[in-house]
C-alpha cells in the first residue's frame, strides 16, 4: 500500500521512549502540526523546441509550468503557468507557439512564447489525459487521449476540433502520435496497434506487423523524412518503418531493456537516437551499418522524456535534468533544473512512512526525508515511484514502479542500491510489508499493462534472493498483504494491468504458506466488493477495508467474517489502516479515525485533511513509539500527536 507498516527494532531507544514526540493524555484533543510540503520535486514530462529555446512542461504538480531554457546559458529564462491541468506529458510547436496537452482535465493549451501567456483554447472532453500532441506541417495539432482512446484534431486557424474516435475498438490509450502532410500515426495499447489515419477522410489502417502483435504499446514515435520510429512495450524493441511501404520495416533491440521512452532521427546522417529503460541507456542505431551503438548513461534508471539531434549534439530531457552528448567528441554533459531556475514545487505524495528520527514520503523519481529534529528535509533521487515503502531496521526497503523493482537505503536517503525485480510480467507494486517470522519482505503486485494476473513476491534481505508467485489470486492484481504465524494473507483487486477490462467479479482473500509455498484457502470476504484497499493482522484477527463501504474483521481459523462497521472511504472508494501502541487508526484521507476492535466502532481523530495524495490510497503512517501519526492535509505533511 502507499503507506507501509513500521516494523520495530528494538532499540535502547525505543524501549525508553526516546522519539521526541510526548504521548497525549487519552481523551484530549490531538495536537496536529504543519511540517511543511510533503514532496517537492522539479519534474518534467513534456519538452519542445521553439527556436532556440527549449520549453519544458512539467508533470505532478499544480498550476503545470512550462518553463524557457536556454541551452546557451544553461538556465530557465522564464516560467509560465497554465490555467488548468494537473501536468503535462505532450507538447508540439507551430511557429512561436506552443500547444501543451494536460491531464485531469485533457485540455490543449496555446503558450505565447513571445509573450509569456498562456490561454486554454481546446478539450478532449469525455475523456480527461492528453498522452501524446503532435503538429501537422500545415499548422494543426493532433491529440491522442485516455481512457477512451481517441485521437482529436484543433485547427488553431479556425478553433475547431474534430473527433477521429478510438483508434481502435477496444483500447484505451493513444500513447504516442505522428503526423504528415496526409496522414496521422497513432501508438495504441494496452494491447499494442500502429494506426495510420486519413487526415482528410479519418479512414484507418493496421500498419503493425503480426508477429509484433504480443507487445503491449505503440509508446513512443517519432517521424521524419518518410521514417517513422516506434518504440515497442514490454520488450524495448525500436521498430524503423518506412511510411511509403509499411512492408519495410527493421527491429532493433536494445538489450536488456523493456521500454523505448524517446526518439530523435538525424534524416542527413541516417542515423537513429534512443532512449532506454530501465538502464537509461542513449542509443544510436546507424542505418547504413545497421549497427547499434551504446553513446551514454546519464546515471542508472535514467529516463529520457525528449531526444533531440541538431547542431553536432544530441540534446535529452530527463526527469529533472537536461543533458548534451557531442557527437565529436563523445563527452556528456547535463544541467540539474532546480539549479538552472525550475524551482521544485509540492507534488502528489506517493507513500509514506516513519523512523524514530525521519519521516519519509516518495513521489515522482524520488523519496523526501523529513528530519524530525531539525524540521528540515532533503530529497534522494530514486529512478522510478516508490509505491510502498517498509523500515526494517536500519533500512528501509522500496517497492518501485515501473518494472517492480526493489531498492534498498538507510532512513535518511544515503546508499541506495537495486536490489531484485519481482518479473513474471509484474510491473506496479500495490503493497509491502515484512514478515519477521519467515524474515521475507511481501510485496503484492500489479501485472503489465494489458495482462491478467498480479503476484505475491517474497525477497529474503539476507540472502539477496526474490522469489514470485503470480495468479494466487486469478486473474487479480493482489492488493493487500499482511501476515501472521508464517503465514500471508494477501487481498486482491479484480483489475489486473492497466488498459484490461476485469475478468473476476470479486475481490478474495487468500491464504499464503510461507513454508510450503502454497495457497491454503481462498475466499469473498464481502459479497459484491471488487477491491480490499487494506489488510493488517492485529491480535488473531485480520481487519480488512473493502470498497462497498465496510471495515471487516476476519478470522483467519474459521474462515469467515465475524463482525463489520461502515468507514468513510476516499474517492476512489479506498482506507488506509495501521497500528499505533496497539490500537487501530484508519483515514479516507479527509479524517483520521479511531478504530476499537473490543467493540467494532470508530471515532474520529482528526477531520477536515482534505488530504491529496497520487493514486487511489489515502496515505497514513505511524511513529514506531505510537505515539504520533503522520498523514497529509492537503499537500503537506502533518504529525498528528496523540
Amino acid at each position: 500500500m502507499r503507506r507501509i507498516r513500521f516494523v520495530p527494532a528494538l532499540t535502547l531507544a525505543m524501549a525508553l521512549g526516546l522519539t521526541g514526540v510526548a504521548p497525549v493524555a487519552a481523551g484530549a484533543t490531538p495536537v496536529v502540526e504543519d511540517l511543511g510540503p510533503a514532496s517537492q520535486v522539479t519534474s518534467i514530462s513534456a519538452a519542445e523546441f521553439v527556436g532556440d529555446r527549449l520549453y519544458l512542461g512539467t508533470g505532478g504538480i499544480k498550476p503545470t509550468r512550462i518553463g524557457a531554457y536556454d541551452p546557451a546559458q544553461r538556465k530557465v529564462t522564464s516560467i509560465t503557468e497554465l490555467p488548468s491541468g494537473d501536468g503535462t506529458w505532450a507538447a508540439a510547436a507551430v511557429g512561436t507557439d506552443l500547444y501543451v496537452g494536460t491531464y485531469t482535465p485533457g485540455d490543449i493549451h496555446k503558450v505565447d512564447t513571445r509573450t509569456g501567456t498562456a490561454t486554454k483554447v481546446a478539450d478532449v472532453r469525455p475523456d480527461n489525459f492528453i498522452w501524446s500532441i503532435d503538429a501537422a506541417p500545415d499548422g494543426k495539432i493532433y491529440a491522442g487521449t485516455y481512457p477512451r482512446g481517441r485521437v482529436v484534431e484543433y485547427d488553431p486557424a479556425t478553433g475547431q476540433t474534430r473527433d477521429f474516435g478510438q483508434a481502435v475498438a477496444g483500447e484505451q490509450y493513444v500513447r504516442s502520435i505522428a503526423v504528415d502532410d496526409t496522414t496521422i500515426y497513432a501508438g495504441v495499447g494496452a494491447k499494442a496497434h500502429l494506426i495510420a489515419i486519413d487526415r482528410v477522410t479519418g479512414a484507418k489502417r493496421k500498419l503493425l506487423p503480426a508477429e509484433l502483435a504480443d507487445r503491449t504499446f505503440v509508446a513512443t514515435l517519432a517521424l521524419e523524412g518518410g521514417l517513422l520510429a516506434a518504440g515497442l512495450s514490454a520488450t524495448g524493441d525500436l521498430m524503423l518503418m518506412e511510411t511509403a511501404d509499411p512492408s519495410r520495416h527493421v527491429l532493433v533491440d536494445a538489450p536488456g531493456d523493456s521500454y523505448v521512452t524517446a526518439i530523435g532521427i538525424d534524416a542527413p546522417n541516417n542515423d537513429v537516437y534512443f532512449g532506454t529503460r530501465p538502464s537509461g541507456t542513449l542509443y544510436r542505431y546507424d542505418r547504413d551499418s545497421a549497427k547499434l551503438d551504446r553513446l551514454a548513461v546519464p546515471y542508472d534508471g535514467a529516463s529520457f522524456n525528449r531526444i533531440f539531434v541538431g547542431g553536432g549534439k544530441v540534446t535529452g530531457v530527463l526527469t529533472s535534468s537536461v543533458v548534451e552528448y557531442d557527437l565529436a567528441t563523445g563527452e556528456l554533459t547535463g544541467v540539474d533544473l532546480t539549479q538552472a531556475g525550475m524551482p521544485p514545487a509540492p507534488e502528489l505524495a506517493m507513500a509514506v512512512t516513519a523512523t524514530r528520527d525521519q519521516v519519509l514520503v516518495s513521489g515522482k523519481a524520488g523519496v523526501q526525508v523529513h528530519d524530525l529534529a531539525t524540521g528540515g528535509s532533503t530529497r534522494t533521487f530514486l529512478p522510478g515511484e516508490a509505491k510502498a515503502m517498509t523500515v526494517v531496521g536500519k533500512q528501509v526497503y522500496l517497492s518501485v514502479y515501473t518494472l517492480a523493482y526493489l531498492f534498498g537505503m538507510r532512513p535518511d536517503g544515503s546508499d541506495l542500491r537495486r536490489l531484485a525485480r519481482v518479473g513474471e510480467e509484474q510491473n506496479r507494486p500495490l503493497d509491502a510489508h515484512y514478515d519477521p517470522v519467515s524474515r521475507r519482505l511481501l510485496v503484492g503486485t500489479q501485472p503489465e499493462y494489458g495482462l491478467h494476473g498480479g503476484a505475491l513476491a517474497l525477497y529474503d534481505p539476507r540472502g539477496d534472493r526474490i522469489e514470485t508467485f503470480r495468479n494466487i489470486i486469478a486473474n487479480q492484481s493482489i492488493r493487500s498483504v499482511t501476515a501472521r504465524s508464517g503465514t500471508a494473507y494477501v487481498a486482491s483487486e479484480i483489475s489486473g494491468g492497466l488498459g484490461t477490462t476485469p475478468v473476476a467479479k470479486q475481490a478474495e482473500l487468500a491464504a499464503f504458506d510461507l513454508r510450503t509455498k502454497r495457497v491454503r484457502w481462498s475466499v469473498v470476504p464481502v459479497e459484491g466488493a471488487t477491491v480490499i484497499s487494506e489488510l493488517v493482522s492485529h491480535g488473531a484477527m485480520l481487519y480488512g477495508i473493502a470498497d462497498t463501504g465496510v471495515l471487516f474483521e476476519f478470522d483467519p481459523r474459521r474462515k469467515k467474517v465475524t463482525r463489520t462497521v461502515e468507514v468513510p472511504l476516499s474517492k476512489s472508494r479506498t482506507g488506509t489502516i495501521v497500528r499505533a501502541s496497539g490500537r487501530l487508526y484508519g483515514t479516507d484521507g479527509e479524517s483520521v479515525y479511531r478504530i476499537d476492535p473490543l467493540t467494532m466502532t470508530i471515532s474520529t481523530v482528526v477531520d477536515g485533511l482534505a488530504a491529496q495524495a497520487y493514486g487511489s490510497q489515502p496515505l497514513l503512517a505511524a511513529a514506531p513509539d505510537g505515539a504520533a501519526l503522520y498523514a497529509l492535509r492537503g499537500r503537506n505533511l502533518v504529525r498528528i500527536v496523540l
